[in-house]
């Protein structure tokens, strides 16, 4: 069940998933549209506001089939997820503009030409504001509060030449892994979205992760201990980050996200891995494992 307030963008139609992988590389179209659609009925009866569609490198016309199938199957609008135009092209050309619009995923000031798609169809951007173009015209990746908040203007600038309301701007900080986060990425993410909050330009906009990347590498000592130690971290971020703006999360309608009571351990892990940083915030991160 999600939190009041946030939105879940369901993640499991995704390439990088290995049974949905599975699904794309059956020789029986059928039998992978059936499945595809039960993925999508399932999460939306499940409280996903929207429909993640990610289909890896495969074509166009194949993104296409499955916008169209998750259409078919669901109510809720979805999320065209692809970093590459043609195929993001695709799935916009097939969407249904009766939904409500779509989320296009992503955006980022290394591939601006991605706004080009808004002539296809009106669409609710995810703006990937860990990346940035430093002062030699080269991207990089954005490692300080600064840098991002540099990306999130300059992305946000130029949405808005394309007409694209405060209200369809969807901001991604890029979360990084608690299990590996030695460079004070936490710290990055929860300052920007606070700094994104007070910009009088930006009132209205909104925030995402990809919230299940929080808790990659996390030794699974069993699934069920793992999933005991992933829940409470994920949750323990929302609680952080849920008061600095961030309103939806690409995630999982399986996990159970609650804001967290002030004293609650989870909650005292990140908060210490923060203040830690370097390799300090990796062995109490592990000490929260272990215990």
């Amino acid at each position: 069940m999600a939190i009041n307030g946030l939105k879940i963008i369901g993640e499991s139609i995704n390439d990088s998933v290995p049974s949905t992988n599975t699904l794309f590389d059956s020789d029986d179209i059928s039998s992978c549209t059936q499945g595809i659609q039960e993925l999508a009925r399932f999460q939306e009866e499940n409280g996903a506001a929207f429909i993640d569609v990610n289909v890896g490198g495969r074509t166009a016309p194949f993104m296409a089939d499955m916008v169209r199938a998750v259409l078919d199957a669901t109510t809720v609008p979805l999320s065209i997820d692809s970093p590459d135009k043609e195929l993001a092209g695709a799935g916009l050309a097939a969407y249904d503009d009766s939904r409500g619009k779509p989320i296009l995923n992503s955006i980022s000031p290394l591939r601006m030409e991605m706004f080009d798609l808004y002539d296809i169809k009106p669409f609710r951007p995810i703006l990937l504001i860990s990346e940035f173009i430093d002062s030699d015209g080269q991207g990089q990746s954005a490692t300080t509060p600064d840098e991002t908040f540099q990306a999130a203007v300059s992305l946000f600038e130029a949405a808005k030449k394309r007409g694209i309301p405060n209200d369809d701007i969807i901001f991604d900080p890029g979360i990084a892994p608690i299990a590996s986060d030695t460079e004070g990425h936490l710290f990055r993410i929860l300052e920007v979205l606070a700094r994104i909050q007070a910009e009088p330009s930006m009132a209205g906009v909104h925030a995402s992760v990809g919230l299940s990347n929080f808790t990659v590498g996390l030794p699974p000592k069993t699934r069920k201990s793992a999933l005991n130690v992933k829940g409470p971290l994920e949750s323990a971020f929302l609680t952080l980050a849920m008061p600095r703006g961030l309103d939806h999360v690409i995630g999982s309608v399986k996990r159970k996200y609650q804001l967290l009571t002030d004293n609650h351990p989870a909650l005292q892990c990140v908060r210490d891995c923060i203040a830690l940083g370097g390799f300090e915030s990796l062995a109490r991160v592990r000490t929260f494992y272990v215990n």
